[in-house]
């Protein structure tokens, strides 16, 4: 049998986030909006943790941490619950004390130098793997790091890195053993800022802020290296995979919102007399969107049930990620739509859900790789046709 329902304990969670979200953010929005437009961060990083701090004095911090760490590990589909809700606003707020799921490889004393302060919120990371000639095709890295006595060299350029130019230190991939190729030929490694890594910030037509980050003969010893020499792109796929179910599960609470303007607004614009609510130009588009919203809520929620009983759940987040990624577009150009003139203008936050929501389709695998990876595992025989529940 299949179960839909979430249990009692689970839909407490769910509703003291979304009334933590109600309460403590959705304020903010205006805030957020007015600092942006003057080229300021939209939340201040003090203001952030301000936040977080309320959340954790709620009970929610370290939604994904093992226990062990002082988190209180929901487990994926929870997550994506919660992600869902998260979504409802374009604030860049997050639960505090969690920290990259690879980090979790680090050795004792990397976990004291990077994991625990990272999940305390003292410190701050980055995943630097995507290079100016390899973006979606992460086995094309050129990063370097060679071998220099008991210590390592890295040179090379990562670009469109997350938080990169915040970052006190980040996880970098590079090519460690050009023969073998990135199956035993790449490695992460933990380098600080101090290392002397820089950065640049790049402008962006959303809020998104990634940055290029440069390798200059920077030097860091073998104690650094994350994992095992050569096992990088593994634990960079395992990074991007739980990316590819936050993703659309952010997607499903933005488009739900979205459209939640769009029937508001429905009901009280009127045309020649009526309510467009009543025309069924409107009424469509108001159909289609619910149509995917929740085809993407199920399909994201399968991903994360797969996930967590230890499944192989990539085929169904390259599904989900795609789904998620083209619905929040549509959805967002359709309540565009239905708002006329008044929603390309700067006076609703619209225009900032649409420039936000582009990027989905571009980073943690475009489009065009999920499709490539869908009809792949398809043809070649790794996923089988009318399979339930396997």
């Amino acid at each position: 049998m299949i179960d839909f329902s979430l249990s009692e304990e689970q839909r407490q969670v769910r509703d003291t986030v979304r009334a933590f979200i109600t309460r403590e953010v959705l304020p903010l929005e205006e805030t957020v909006l007015r600092n942006e437009r003057a080229a300021r961060p939209g939340l201040e990083p003090g203001a952030l943790r301000e936040l977080q701090q309320k959340a954790r004095r709620a009970g929610f911090w370290g939604l994904t941490t093992p226990e062990e760490y002082g988190g209180i590990a929901l487990g994926p589909v929870m997550n994506v619950v919660l992600e869902m809700e998260l979504g409802r606003t374009f604030v860049p707020f997050r639960f505090g004390g969690s920290a990259d799921n690879i980090l979790f490889a680090a050795t004792p004393e990397q976990q004291r130098t990077y994991l625990l302060p990272t999940i305390a919120g003292e410190r701050r990371s980055c995943f630097a793997i995507t290079e100016p000639g390899a973006g979606s095709d992460a086995r094309n890295i050129r990063t370097r790091a060679r071998r220099d006595g008991g210590d390592w060299v890295i040179s090379g350029e990562k670009t469109f890195i997350s938080g990169g130019h915040e970052a006190d230190f980040c996880i970098v991939f590079a090519v460690t053993d050009p023969q073998r190729g990135a199956d035993g030929g790449v490695t992460a490694f933990l380098v600080d800022r101090e290392a002397g890594w820089t950065s640049s910030p790049i402008p962006t037509m959303g809020e998104w802020g990634p940055a290029s980050l440069y390798f200059d003969d920077v030097r860091v010893a073998d104690t650094q290296v994350l994992g095992e020499v050569g096992d990088g792109f593994a634990l960079a796929m395992q990074w991007i995979g739980q990316g590819r179910y936050v993703i659309p599960a952010r997607a499903v609470g933005a488009a739900e919102r979205l459209l939640g303007m769009a029937l508001d607004y429905a009901t009280v614009r009127e045309s020649m007399g009526y309510p467009i609510a009543e025309y069924q130009a409107i009424q469509w588009q108001i159909a289609d969107s619910q149509i995917e919203i929740e085809s993407t809520k199920w399909l994201t929620l399968h991903a994360a049930w797969r996930a967590e009983r230890g499944l192989d759940a990539r085929h169904a987040t390259s599904i989900a990620k795609l789904t998620g990624a083209v619905m929040a577009n549509q959805v967002v150009d359709r309540v565009l739509q239905i708002h006329g003139g008044i929603g390309y203008t700067k006076e609703l936050p619209i225009e900032r859900w649409y420039r936000e929501l582009r990027v989905l389709r571009i980073y943690e695998g475009t489009d065009e790789i999920q499709r490539r990876t869908i009809a792949r595992n398809l043809l070649k025989g790794h996923v089988a046709l009318g399979a339930i529940g396997e």
